[in-house]
């Protein structure tokens, strides 16, 4: 059987983008203004099933078929930790492997980072010790304050922002993370109260998985995360990409293009790319037959212009079909290193880290910058099923 001429097709598609009508022009802003209402998409909470819900029902509007991929794993919680300094309360964050527990105790600020050498140097026996981030891993620092007796931990951020991070490995020890503006505030010898609130346990994830009627080997899988991270809107991160991902399925559906892909919004992705990685695992004759994974993370705000890494052939042919776009080496902590590790061709659609990333003021999307997104991404689309086509 003869292949429809899929590049026409996407080419009309492209050129089209600039004159669509006010109602399609409308709904990537909806979409945004929707999602946003419903609160941080944390894995397993009630917006993140919210927003699920509202990209599946806007899927099957378009003729696409929806299923879903449910999945478990442990995780670690962060219920609200924080260190009361007299009358101010200074919010930090607990690192995954702490234990929880409540200390009040006197301030030790150990010289250094928390190596062995730098608590010998003091005496933090029962007392809250504060050390710097740097030079030796999390882990190595709390098991040197256990074993020089202190009765826990306060890691200062060496940079800006607040400092996430993980142990590695269970440790018997309260351990807090502050920013480097609020550990300046501690001073040697003040009482403290450190409260360290965790929850360990089972979360359920779930990916969406969106396609035409009957179309079950797809050569092009669009993907981007659904979930954002505890206290964080998630506008740019990463409501932007699953809108992107959505906006693809609107200008596709009725065309070729859609009988050649996939539309899948994976969860979990803050919590280790946990989705993908199911998806790859799960999927193993669908993944292996892909020409290519394109993924989205970050493309709502300009904190640099829009740029593509992965694989490089891919990357030249983004560039060919959009020259002004920007390049970034290999690799990132997003859901196409899943599919990379297992030897699909990958292209990762990314603006770079803005200011409010994994923050409170993570509001804002440009619903242009997705639609330009989405433009190069059809541009893109193109010449690889044009090459399917080709028999290339």
């Amino acid at each position: 059987m003869r292949q429809p001429n899929v590049r026409a097709v996407l080419g009309a598609l492209v050129a089209g983008a600039l004159t669509l009508g006010s109602f399609a022009l409308a709904a990537v802003e909806n979409d945004l203004t929707t999602v946003l209402k419903f609160g941080p998409r944390v894995t397993g909470s009630a917006a993140n099933e919210q927003a699920r819900s509202y990209f599946e029902e806007q899927f099957r509007t378009l003729g696409y078929t929806t299923r879903r991929e449910a999945f478990t794993y442990p995780r670690f919680d962060d219920l609200g930790s924080d260190v009361r300094v007299g009358e101010r309360l200074l919010a930090g964050l607990a690192l995954q492997g702490t234990a929880g527990g409540e200390v009040s105790a006197p301030v030790v600020l150990v010289p250094g980072v928390g190596t062995p050498e730098d608590f010998r140097g003091v005496d933090v026996r029962g007392r809250v010790a504060v050390v710097q981030r740097g030079q030796i891993p999390f882990l190595q620092k709390a098991r040197n304050a256990l074993a020089a007796g202190a009765a826990g931990l306060i890691v200062v951020n060496n940079g800006p922002g607040e400092l996430h991070g993980t142990l590695g490995e269970r440790v018997e020890l309260p351990v807090l993370a502050v920013t480097r503006e609020d550990g300046a505030a501690l001073r040697e010898g003040q009482p403290v109260t450190l409260w360290v609130r965790v929850r360990e346990g089972e979360v359920r994830g779930v990916n969406v998985v969106a396609s035409r009627p009957g179309v079950t080997q797809p050569d092009v899988l669009f993907g981007g995360h659904l979930d954002s991270v505890t206290g964080a809107p998630g506008a740019n991160d990463n409501l932007s990409g699953s809108v992107a991902v959505l906006e693809l399925a609107r200008r596709a559906a009725n065309t070729p293009l859609a009988a050649h892909s996939f539309f899948v919004l994976f969860d979990g992705e803050e919590d280790g790319l946990r989705g993908s990685r199911v998806f790859v695992k799960e999927n193993p004759g669908l993944v292996q037959h892909l020409k290519a994974m394109f993924n989205f993370d970050m493309v709502g705000v300009n904190a640099a212009p829009l740029a593509v890494g992965g694989d490089s052939a891919l990357v030249d042919t983004a560039r060919q079909g959009t020259p002004t776009l920007g390049t970034f080496p290999a690799g990132g902590d997003s859901d196409h290193a899943s599919f990379a590790r297992a030897g699909v061709p990958v292209l990762f659609f990314h603006r770079g880290l803005d200011e409010h990333y994994h923050q409170p003021g993570d509001t804002l999307a440009d619903p242009a910058l997705i639609r330009g997104t989405v433009d190069t991404a059809l541009r893109a689309a193109d010449a690889v099923l044009g090459a399917v086509s080709a028999g290339k």
